[in-house]
């Protein structure tokens, strides 16, 4: 059992930035991977970014050059750097774990543990 809650959201211009955090907790085991999805108003979730134990990152296209994921190991926290923020980047924002490597890392339903989200929101 994984527990995972997400901090860090909020409303920002376009161009500005925000990190969110997502403090997890409960079996090292079942967080192999962690990464962030996000669902705009709307739409389908979507993978945003992924980081695995083997040193892996995968991005969503969208973002690329503009967010960043990391983790520390020790806090069990893992981070989201948003820079450049776009209004088609508003959404809720979801912190995810699996206790192994997806084979379609950034597919929503590659993962169980979800936290209870927090919400970006971008203004043009």
């Amino acid at each position: 059992q994984v527990q995972l809650v997400e901090s860090g959201g909020g409303s920002v211009q376009s161009g500005g930035s925000l990190r969110l955090s997502c403090q997890a907790s409960g079996s090292p085991s079942s967080r192999y991977c962690m990464g962030w999805l996000r669902q705009a108003p709307g739409k389908a979730r979507e993978g945003v970014a992924i980081t695995c134990r083997d040193d892996s990152q995968v991005y969503a296209d969208s973002v690329k050059g503009r967010f960043t994921i990391s983790q520390n190991v020790a806090k069990n926290t893992l981070y989201l750097q948003m820079n450049n923020l776009k209004p088609e980047d508003t959404g809720m924002y979801y912190c995810v774990a699996g206790h192994q490597k997806a084979l379609v890392p950034l597919a929503p339903n590659s993962y169980d543990n979800w936290g209870q989200g927090t919400q970006v929101t971008v203004s043009s």
